[in-house]
């Protein structure tokens, strides 16, 4: 990431719509506040990125299962979990620009924008409420979900069950989830419609602390793994006082977004205190029998669970690059190879040549059988490679008029910008030779 430009978050912010990253959501008529929409470049990001976690943790590894939850569940699960009664803000009111503030954020009785009178501290619940059935009464209330973990948890035993799974073990979950925010902003940081990558990883007691140091570091090393520098990172270990009331122990990966650094990603050891409150409140026994020792214990959960919409914004601020090329300023995205929304583009130098253009696409149409191409011959090539370069396109094809004689393209490398006289029968071949 660019250091010394206050203005990056900016250029983030116009580089997402104007190459279709991301969009205000509902813009025409005004937008909805905090929700954003994935343009088609944003939406094959966001499907690399789910990706790459899901092969990282399900596909990688012999001691995790997936799960899809659903968003509705029935509204005692919230009443178990603490967010009908503990998810709340205390906030204040502007009389003034009518403005609305945590009171953390507030220092001494004033209006922190604009001076005015603040109005007595209220307690706000962060769900978002919606009715099941015909009828809108007391019966019929239910929440969007605030978090996807207790999806998870709720299907503890039929994950165990179905799966014939051991302790220690992990249920992984994408999902969205949604939350009434109250302080919004930066783009996709903080949203009131978001989605999560979760897991909950279920461990003997007396075994947590272990596990949570290594899920710590396992989950730090991810993000360095694909692409965002070390320099950008952060563990930061809560104190006593700013813990869950359900937590033992709770770290948070923060990446330095323009803005100051924030959470990327929380390592919680969230103790016994979920499936205990299940149990309880359903009545139904969670606790896990161990068939080779005869134990029967609840099990101590860890969990990492990371924003998909901060991460994306993560990994799209900290691959912006800005360097001067022959006298031009050049703008990059040096994304990882995995999670660029377009791996390559087809480039006919002359698209008034039909032989060109006729080659080009036959190599357009081979690739697309493996890889997301982009196939672009509306302007000079200098003006097509600046282009991709700007949404991170790792190869750029260019056909020319020699191809036409030696059956030979030029591929560029968007990082180094050196370029390979390829053979059109190979192209294939070197370009998965490339995204191993």
């Amino acid at each position: 990431m660019p250091q010394g430009q206050p203005d990056l978050m900016e250029k983030m912010v116009s580089l997402c719509k104007r190459r279709g990253f991301i969009f205000q959501s509902s813009e025409i008529y005004g937008g909805l506040g905090s929700v954003w929409d994935y343009g088609p470049l944003g939406a094959e990001l966001k499907r690399n990125l789910k990706e790459a976690w899901w092969r990282s943790n399900v596909y990688g590894r012999d001691d995790i299962e997936g799960l899809d939850a659903a968003i509705l569940m029935h509204p005692q699960v919230w009443m178990a979990s603490g967010h009908v009664t503990n998810f709340e803000d205390t906030l204040v009111d502007c009389k003034g620009c009518k403005k609305r503030f945590k009171v953390e954020h507030v220092t001494g009785k004033k209006c922190p924008e604009c001076g005015g009178e603040l109005t007595e501290a209220r307690q706000f619940n962060l769900m978002l409420k919606t009715h099941l059935g015909p009828i809108e009464d007391e019966g019929s209330l239910s929440y969007l979900r605030p978090e996807t973990a207790q999806g998870i948890f709720v299907n503890f035993q039929n994950v165990i069950t179905s799966m014939r799974r051991k302790v220690p073990f992990g249920i992984a979950q994408i999902g969205k989830s949604f939350r009434n925010e109250v302080t919004t902003g930066n783009l996709t940081f903080r949203s009131r419609e978001f989605e999560q990558m979760e897991i909950e990883f279920f461990v003997k007691p007396g075994t947590d602390e272990e596990w949570y140091e290594k899920w710590v570091e396992e989950r730090f090393g991810w993000y360095i793994k694909f692409g965002i520098r070390k320099e950008s990172l952060r563990k930061r270990q809560h104190d006593k006082t700013e813990l869950a009331h359900y937590a033992k122990a709770c770290t948070d990966i923060e990446y330095k977004f323009p803005f100051g650094w924030s959470e990327l990603e929380g390592i919680a050891n969230r103790t016994d205190f979920d499936l205990k409150q299940h149990t309880r409140l359903s009545g139904k026994e969670l606790q896990y029998f161990d068939e080779e020792t005869k134990e029967k214990y609840m099990p101590y959960v860890i969990e990492p669970s990371g924003g998909i919409d901060r991460s994306i914004l993560a990994f799209l601020t900290d691959s912006y690059k800005e360097e001067e090329v022959r006298g031009e300023k050049r703008v990059s995205l040096a994304l990882h190879k995995s999670l660029a929304p377009i791996k390559a583009a087809i480039l006919p130098l002359l698209r008034n040549r039909p032989e060109i253009v006729k080659l080009a696409r036959d190599i357009a149409d081979d690739l697309r059988k493996e890889l997301k191409v982009m196939y672009d011959d509306t302007a000079s090539i200098g003006r097509l490679y600046r282009r991709q370069d700007e949404i991170g396109t790792p190869y750029c094809v260019t056909v020319d008029v020699d191809s036409l004689t030696d059956r030979k393209v030029t591929v560029r490398d968007r990082d180094s910008m050196k370029q390979d006289r390829i053979e059109v029968s190979k192209v294939r071949e070197y370009l998965a030779e490339k995204f191993k």
